[in-house]
Parts: structure tokens; sequence; C-alpha cells
């Protein structure tokens, strides 16, 4: 009787206890459809390979993709490019992170302009428009069997939601922007009994820690991980700090946390015609810019991250690569160098693409 008891004690422990989500590894792949629709070629062993299908044959499970609201510099990154982007992902075994960025352009850690239909309103009606335009997506989604299992509301949301480059953050008017975004996340799976994980995303490890506990004293809490964007160009912490900054911010609020943007240059040679993004400033003297370099840093990067007890790392624009119609704000692409694949090699994959496979801790 008392084993029996025992027993059933442990079955009711086992129930009660939190689920063990899994490590998360992989790409946004937010340009794949644009750059095939536009001739670019991905190539592994000399033959064609589907972005997405690579990141699962080398160990990944996650592909991250931007939703931008009415974007009017391209067709992509609309709600159609994305059902068929998470497609492709669910089709090669993929989980899918939906990256809303609550605008009509790149909104990111220096600026979170608001789409321009919502532009004019209040806070009390931008709130209602981001809570029914987030409803609305997910939903859209979920009837088409295409449920993300990650969402992010907002992206690198360093500044307050739709204050352009201001830097200080009204938290009041923030904690209801933000909140209702996770109202409808919280709505629409419960709606369509698909579970949905929903991030909040700070870029750079030294700027979490303060944002998290202004949101937290505003009441912003109902989220499950915490996402940083880290980048050697843009941030003062080195490796080891990051790190740091992971194993804190899982202690003090129970969160997962997942390293959901990085990269790193395979070259900083120029190219005419290119301004490459990440050029000599962007480099770690340990790591040179050559694709052996590239991958030891990303190796010895997701190596930090999972002994801080991170629980992933997503490389940004693996797919960026010149075509025939590939523009940015500043003319032709300027992330080739830091793509997966080789521009001198007939875009060829790199070895940083094993990055993903890597799962022991120092």
């Amino acid at each position: 009787m008392k084993r029996i008891t025992a027993t059933l004690a442990l079955l009711s422990l086992a129930a009660s206890a939190p689920a063990q989500h899994p490590l998360y590894f992989g790409a946004d792949l937010s340009f794949a459809n644009e750059m095939q629709d536009c001739g670019a070629q991905f190539r592994l062993g000399g033959k064609s390979v589907d972005p997405f299908a690579l990141i699962k044959r080398k160990g990944g499970n996650l592909a991250r993709i931007r939703i931008w609201n009415n974007p009017t510099r391209t067709h992509y990154s609309n709600l159609a490019d994305v059902e068929r982007s998470i497609r492709r992902a669910k089709a090669a075994g993929l989980q899918v992170l939906l990256d809303f960025h609550y605008s009509d352009d790149w909104a990111d850690g220096d600026k979170q302009y608001p789409p321009a239909a919502w532009a004019g309103l209040d806070t009390a009606a931008q709130a209602k428009a981001l809570h029914d335009y987030t409803r609305y997506v997910l939903d859209t989604l979920a009837a088409a069997g295409l449920t993300p299992e990650l969402v992010q509301v907002g992206n690198e949301i360093n500044h307050e939601l739709f204050s352009g480059t201001r830097v200080e953050i009204d938290w009041t008017r923030n904690a209801a922007l933000i909140n209702a975004g996770l109202r409808a996340v919280r709505e629409s799976a419960a709606a369509a009994h698909k579970p949905i994980r929903i991030m909040l995303h700070i870029a750079q490890p030294e700027n979490a820690e303060p944002w998290f506990a202004a949101a937290a004293k505003a009441g912003v809490t109902d989220y499950d991980v915490i996402g940083l964007s880290y980048y050697k160009k843009w941030s003062k912490e080195p490796m080891s700090g990051l790190g740091d900054t992971i194993a804190r911010l899982s202690k003090a609020y129970g969160k997962d946390v997942v390293l959901v943007e990085t990269a790193y240059p395979y070259t900083v040679k120029a190219t005419p015609g290119a301004n490459n993004l990440l050029g000599e400033d962007s480099i770690d003297p340990a790591y040179p810019a050559t694709p052996q370099g590239q991958a030891a840093y990303m190796k010895d990067v997701t190596r930090v991250v999972l002994k801080a007890g991170g629980r992933g790392v997503v490389y940004w624009a693996p797919d960026w690569i010149p075509s025939s119609c590939t523009k940015s704000a500043g003319g032709p692409v300027n992330w080739e160098n830091a793509t997966w694949f080789d521009r001198d090699h007939a875009w060829e994959a790199l070895p940083v693409v094993d990055f993903m496979r890597e799962r022991s801790v120092p």
C-alpha cells in the first residue's frame, strides 16, 4: 500500500511539473521565398538545396519568419508570404517562430515605427488594433493548419512600441500595447487548441536586464521565452558577458532564454556594388573572417549559450544572398558575406551550418 501511495505521489508530481521544452536551433529564413523567386541558388555538395530542408538535415528544428503589417517596398513578408514560408517549414519538419514586427517595414533595436494605418490612433485604439491584427493573423494561420509553435510580440522592442526612435519609454503605454499582443496570442491559441509559446525580444544582452525589470514592474509578465540578439558589432559585451546575462535572466524570471538573432561574417573582402553591414568592425580577433572562423564562432557562442542555461541559438538571414531583385535600403544586398553560403564557390553551403549539431557544454 505504501508503495502504491508513493507511486501515485510521484505520478502526481510528474503531472504537475513544467514541460521540458526542446532546445531551439535554426535560422531566420524570411528572405528565402524572395531570393529563390528571383533566381538565387543555394547548394550543398554542388546540388541545389532547400534552405528549410538544410536546417533539418544539419540538426536544426526551427525556422523563424517575420511579418510586416502592410509592406509597401516589397511583395514579401506579408501574410501570404508568411503562409508560404510556414508551409515550407512544416514540410521540412521544422517548428516555426513567427516574428511580428508591428510595422510596415523594419522594426528593430533602433526604431519602432507604427504601421501607417495605426500612426494617428491614440494608445487605446493602437492597443486594440495590435490585438485584433495579431488575432487575425494567428486565426488565419490556424484555419489553414499553420499555427506557429512560437510567436514574438514585437521585434527587438528596446524602444517603446510605435515610438519611432524616442529613447524614453512610457511604461504605462508600452505595457498596454505589449499586453494587448500577449492576450491576442493566448486567445488564438486557446481557440485553436494549439499551444503557442510567446517570446519577448531585446537587442544586445546589455539592454535586456533593465528592460525586463521595467516590464515586470509595469505588469508585463505573461510570456514564456526571453529572446536576445547578440552581434559583435553592436554589443559592448564579450561572449562571456552574453552567457552571464542569460544565466541571470533565466534565474530572475524563470523563463527559457534563446539567442534568437546572431551572425558572423566568413569574409570581409569587398564586393563591387555591395556595402556589407558586417565588416571589420564585426570581427572578434579570436575568430578570423574565414569560413573556418565563422564556424568556430558559431560553435563557441552556442556552447556559451548552453552552458549558461540558454535554450537555443537562431542565425539571422543565412539566406540573404544576391539575386536578380535583391535590394536593401542602401542598394544591393549587404549581408552576403554573413550568410551560410559561399559567394566565391557558387553559393555552396559553408561549415557554419554544423553549429546546429552542437550540444556539448565546455
